[in-house]
């Protein structure tokens, strides 16, 4: 992977001021809802002020990412979950892009298919994570299987209520085995939904993402904020924590990420590697 960034201390952070993402961290074994949280918020910032200190953080990611897959030693989980038209796949366009494509790999969790639902629900999910050195996003992820399955009566509600603790030890079994997770709700008002479906259907070169289930969805809105507080209430960790990001503002939701996301990387202390002895005599004629 190339270098296209400062070779400086990898931990140092710029003298620019980070943004204060500590408030959208949700906290383990508190009480949850979101309407604590703006998902309108600007963070005080103009969206020139936001655009321009996101391309700062995406090449602060980029050399991160670099350093990741160098050293081998850690893996980063990175989880998206939200309603539709949330931004799940602008902010993978907008802020995972800034990774080297040899580093990171996406995987998107549709209806299971007939040989998944033969396993445990979590069986699909495994074999997706990211190895050390590498970088995996799940644009939606296991908790699908607390959130459509328990709002469209999928299964029993024996059945699902006892996911939250499979997923939590899931979660701690990764982090274990050096995987740091990082999960974000991208949380949109009912009313910027609407807009951006009107949108979809508005423009021709958005049609193919309309789909009739969206307004199905949209009308149980009240029973998936539900199913989302109690899933982020109960499965936010230390280990894997769920980040409440506002994301009625395209710009602010990106910026949030890649702050939240460098953070995580800088707290891991990683250093470039060593020259091998074998090397280190080594003279290139």
């Amino acid at each position: 992977m190339t270098k296209t960034a400062d070779k400086g201390t990898p931990g140092a952070r710029s003298d620019t001021q980070a943004l204060d993402v500590s408030k959208y961290r949700v906290r383990p074994k508190g009480v949850f809802t979101l309407g604590a949280y703006d998902s309108d918020e600007n963070g005080g910032l103009k969206k020139r002020e936001g655009r321009r200190e996101l391309e700062r953080l995406r090449e602060r990611l980029n050399l991160l990412q670099q350093l990741l897959y160098a050293t081998e030693k850690h893996a980063l989980l990175v989880v998206f979950q939200g309603m539709d038209t949330a931004g799940k796949d602008g902010a993978i366009k907008n802020v995972i892009s800034a990774f080297n494509p040899q580093g990171f790999r996406v995987a998107s969790f549709k209806v299971p298919t007939p040989e998944e639902l033969s396993h445990d629900f979590l069986w699909r999910i495994h074999s997706q994570t990211p190895r050390r050195g590498m970088v995996g996003v799940f644009n939606r992820s296991h908790y699908e299987d607390v959130l459509v399955v328990r709002v469209e009566n999928l299964v029993p509600e024996s059945v699902w209520c006892q996911r939250y603790d499979a997923i939590r030890e899931f979660e701690e079994m990764l982090s274990e085995n050096a995987v740091t997770i990082v999960k974000f709700y991208l949380h949109i008002s009912k009313d910027e939904q609407k807009l951006r479906l009107e949108d979809r259907l508005q423009d021709p070169t958005e049609h193919w993402k309309f789909r009739s289930g969206d307004l199905r969805a949209r009308a149980q809105w009240d029973a998936y904020m539900a199913a989302y507080e109690a899933a982020i209430e109960r499965c936010s960790t230390k280990r894997a924590p769920w980040y409440v990001v506002p994301a009625n503002r395209k710009w602010y939701r990106n910026l949030v990420i890649a702050q939240v996301l460098v953070n995580t990387l800088e707290s891991l202390k990683m250093t470039w590697p060593e020259l091998e002895d074998d090397a280190k005599d080594v003279h290139v004629d």
